[in-house]
């Protein structure tokens, strides 16, 4: 029996771009995941402003992308968010090849 995968939180705020911007390249790499037969975590998102604890933390860092226990703030670029995912999800599980990606 595996167990299950985290989420993958997107931590956010209507009308930010850069939000907009990790939530499609987010998208984009579970797509490329699944056709790769890698592990593909559920995402979620997550209003800041709906939690004043939430705003308080990461209103100036938003986007924050966070998946087992790590976080990448200011969470814009693919290949950050692509090395999280390797990172958490296949190195740790000791996927092959997941080292050299």
């Amino acid at each position: 029996m595996t167990a299950p995968l985290p989420d993958l939180v997107l931590y956010g705020r209507p009308g930010c771009h850069l939000c907009d911007e990790a939530r499609v390249a987010l998208e984009a790499i579970l797509v490329d995941r699944e056709r790769r037969g890698l592990p593909v975590p559920p995402l979620r998102e997550r209003n800041i402003d709906d939690d004043e604890d939430l705003q308080g933390r990461y209103a100036f860092v938003i986007p924050v992308v966070a998946l087992g226990g790590r976080e990448v703030e200011l969470a814009t670029s693919p290949a950050r968010l692509r090395r999280l995912l390797t990172d958490v999800l296949d190195v740790s599980a000791g996927v092959p090849g997941s080292a050299a990606r």
